[in-house]
């Protein structure tokens, strides 16, 4: 790597961040919560994900910025303005992963907002507004359902004492986890104005880097909706029970599955896709047939009245499921996101600073789930993207590389820069 970028004031298209600095703190956050193949299992909440977080808020606190915690978890780091009371600009991601996670998805988001803090320090440049910097908590969803939890609680799409009640495989509760962590934090949960929200993340797919365009901008994402399905059968020994008496849960949602899946062929060639993601069994044993299932699943397509006609095949396939597995089936819960549409005022800063910087830029759908979605409901948003090798996430061989990120940050420096002496 090149080292550190040149000073230079505010406005200056000079400014760049330290690049070795970001990729030395990617680096050690990449060493909290390994993985079995070199990437990242640190769970929402659990002793990595307290690790990780007592180490941001060190980094935050050295370099001078007030720390809050809310009572969802979010982690809320303040550089003051020249103007405090005004509403500040905020940059966040998270920095959980999947249980067989790589080291950048929503960490790079976060770590980049840091670095681009303690640029802003380095060169004593002020803003008008404060800049904040949040960590959400429980995005990824892989420990408590729905993803992008604690945003959707800070936006008020999800109610304070529910998400709390949320509860993972063991039974334990988000607000239970939380607690012994030491992050249920005092701070109201939203609530507040905020100037504008930029995230930035890697893009999750192939595009950016099979083209070579090192920033992608999100217009909007793929309309998306998600579903835990609940089946419910009879338990019965496995040998002298006929078939003709058998209520299998496990059957009903093997039948759900398979036309899940076949509803995602059907819209394939228009860029849709199904998920059968996830599925619990009780008691799941030999010898006996399962009384009870858990089906989560979720169909995302670019246009929403496609995703629509995917749920009503969903609902239409449910009960066909049940009377040949002769069963009860019921969805429980189910969520929607991704039709939002991005600000285009904070987009078009972004467009502004990359062509100010010379850093050609690609214009994006977002086929997953970011916070941003639910921030985009409450202020203005903008939502970057940049390369990650072959597309490859939610997967240990989760890999960037420096000199195709970097000047997306560097982007993300001047627009917050912008945004937040406007």
């Amino acid at each position: 790597m090149d080292g550190k970028g040149t000073g230079a004031g505010p406005g200056s298209n000079a400014l760049r961040i330290d690049r070795e600095r970001l990729w030395s703190t990617l680096q050690e956050s990449g060493r909290i919560g390994p993985g079995r193949a070199g990437g990242l299992k640190r769970l929402a909440l659990d002793d990595a994900d307290r690790d990780m977080r007592d180490l941001f808020v060190a980094w935050c606190r050295e370099a001078g910025f007030d720390v809050t915690v809310d009572g969802v978890g979010n982690i809320c780091a303040r550089r003051a303005g020249t103007e405090p009371d005004l509403p500040p600009v905020v940059v966040g991601s998270h920095l959980d992963t999947q249980v067989a996670g790589g080291r950048y998805d929503g960490i790079l988001g976060v770590l980049a907002g840091l670095e681009i803090l303690r640029t802003l320090n380095d060169k004593g440049i002020e803003t008008r507004r404060p800049i904040e910097l949040i960590d959400w908590s429980n995005e990824e969803g892989a420990r408590f359902t729905p993803p992008m939890l604690a945003s959707g609680a800070f936006a008020g799409v999800h109610a304070l004492d529910w998400v709390l009640a949320r509860r993972d495989d063991d039974g334990k509760s988000f607000g239970e986890e939380l607690a012994r962590i030491g992050y249920a934090g005092k701070a109201p949960v939203g609530g507040r104005p905020l100037d504008a929200y930029f995230e930035l993340h890697i893009e999750q797919g192939p595009i950016l880097e099979a083209e070579g365009v090192p920033l992608g901008i999100v217009t909007g994402g793929y309309a998306t909706r998600g579903f835990n399905i609940d089946i419910r059968g009879e338990n019965a020994h496995s040998g002298p029970t006929p078939m003709a008496k058998r209520r299998n849960a496990l059957v009903g949602a093997g039948y759900l599955i398979v036309a899940v899946n076949e509803i995602g062929w059907k819209f394939a060639e228009g860029e849709g896709k199904a998920t059968a993601a996830r599925l619990e069994v009780w008691p799941n044993k030999a010898g006996i047939i399962s009384d009870w299932a858990q089906l989560t699943c979720d169909f995302r397509h670019p246009d929403p009245k496609a995703t629509a006609e995917m749920e009503a095949l969903l609902r239409a396939a449910i009960p066909e499921a049940a009377e040949k597995a002769r069963v009860e089936i019921e969805i429980v819960e189910d969520w929607t996101f991704g039709e939002e549409r991005f600000d285009p005022d904070c987009i078009a800063l972004v467009r502004e600073s990359a062509a100010e910087l010379g850093v050609p830029t690609r214009d994006l759908l977002s086929q997953a789930g970011h916070d941003a979605y639910h921030l985009s409901r409450i202020c203005p948003t903008a939502l970057l993207f940049t390369p990650c090798r072959d597309g490859v996430t939610h997967n240990e061989a989760e890999h960037i590389e420096a000199d195709y990120t970097v000047p997306g940050v560097d982007v993300l420096l001047h627009a917050v820069l912008k945004r937040a002496n406007r």
